[in-house]
């Protein structure tokens, strides 16, 4: 009897992003250089952190389309607060603002039973409505220096601290999800809700969890965003919720649900982040940069649905031979 190794689904994400700096490198050399690499990833920490909140989401079979807006609002405060000279007390009040985010998502979702769809498109035009009010239609600019320089602090190998904590935040999460009896809910959640229900895990705790994760993380992706590019637009943040769903399926994770990991969602927003860089290089406009993520997310999600499809198939047939074996004569035998 044959063994077969499965490797991970966010083994796939990891070739590909591979594949893409040696292609792209081929072309020009230069975007090979340690420098560039360096750069993508430090690029990368803001569609990171909010990557690994969605995955939350996606991992138990919903979607959170308003973590671009939660990301631009959140953004906008912590922005406003640092440049009046109260850093902490701007930190702290995004913080919150995305944790009444995430409560108002998942109880719309889980009690009030709207679909998450519609509930989070309708919080996100909500939510980006509110950011014009704040801002008054106007940039928040005038970000003290010491601030901006935080995320430009480097670690180990030129690698950014905010970065670095990405992946620490990742591994911590990574470690929850699967070697934890209530991080495991999530998975249980996302493959069979009706069966976890019935194995006494709250489906409605664990959903409601996880969007509030989901927006706490898009909150914690303003802050950075505030601290990396130094200003705020009234549409900061917009588009992001795309980038974001597009890493996490393109790492790994399947939007049935109960399939995939955090490792999955951070390759996915580095891959995410680089095209970007990859279009510089190029010689192309950044205008493709939609574009092509928009191409990405929709062969993607093509692949897993017919993998699924597949596999659904094959399980189906083993089951039957399962049943049926010796139940059926031998090639030759003749039943009296």
């Amino acid at each position: 009897m044959k063994t077969k190794i499965r490797l991970p689904r966010e083994t796939t994400a990891i070739v590909f992003l591979i594949a893409l700096f040696l292609g792209i490198g081929l072309v020009n050399p230069a975007f090979l250089s340690v420098a560039n690499i360096v750069l993508c990833l430090n690029s990368s920490v803001v569609y990171t952190v909010v990557a690994l909140g969605i995955a939350f989401v996606i991992i138990t079979g919903e979607i959170d389309v308003s973590v671009g807006a939660t990301l631009g609002i959140t953004a906008a405060i912590c922005g406003s607060y640092v440049r009046d000279g109260s850093p902490v007390e701007g930190i702290c009040i995004a913080l919150l603002v995305g944790l009444a985010i995430g409560l108002v998502n998942g109880f719309g979702i889980t009690f009030l039973k709207v679909p998450s769809i519609i509930m989070t498109l309708g919080i996100n035009g909500i939510v980006r409505g509110l950011v014009y009010v704040y801002t008054d239609g106007k940039w928040v600019e005038n970000i003290p220096q010491q601030f901006k320089s935080y995320a430009l602090a480097r670690s180990i190998g030129s690698i950014t601290w905010f970065y670095l904590a990405s992946l620490v935040v990742m591994a911590i999460g990574l470690f929850i999800m699967t070697k934890t009896r209530r991080g495991r809910y999530f998975i249980a959640v996302g493959d069979n809700p009706n069966g976890a229900n019935l194995l006494g895990i709250s489906v409605r705790g664990t959903k409601m969890v996880s969007f509030v994760l989901c927006s706490v993380f898009a909150s914690i992706g303003g802050v950075l965003f505030v601290s990396r590019v130094g200003f705020v637009t009234p549409i900061a943040g917009d588009g992001y919720e795309m980038k974001v769903i597009a890493a996490c399926v393109l790492g790994g994770i399947s939007l049935t649900g109960g399939v995939g990991s955090l490792v999955g969602a951070a390759v996915g927003a580095a891959i995410m982040a680089s095209i970007s860089r990859v279009l510089v290089f190029l010689g192309l406009p950044s205008d493709y940069d939609n574009t092509i993520t928009g191409v990405l997310l929709i062969l993607i999600v093509v692949f897993d649905a017919v993998f699924q499809a597949r596999s659904a198939e094959k399980l189906r047939k083993e089951r039957l031979a399962a049943k049926t074996d010796g139940a059926l004569p031998a090639s030759g035998e003749v039943r009296k």
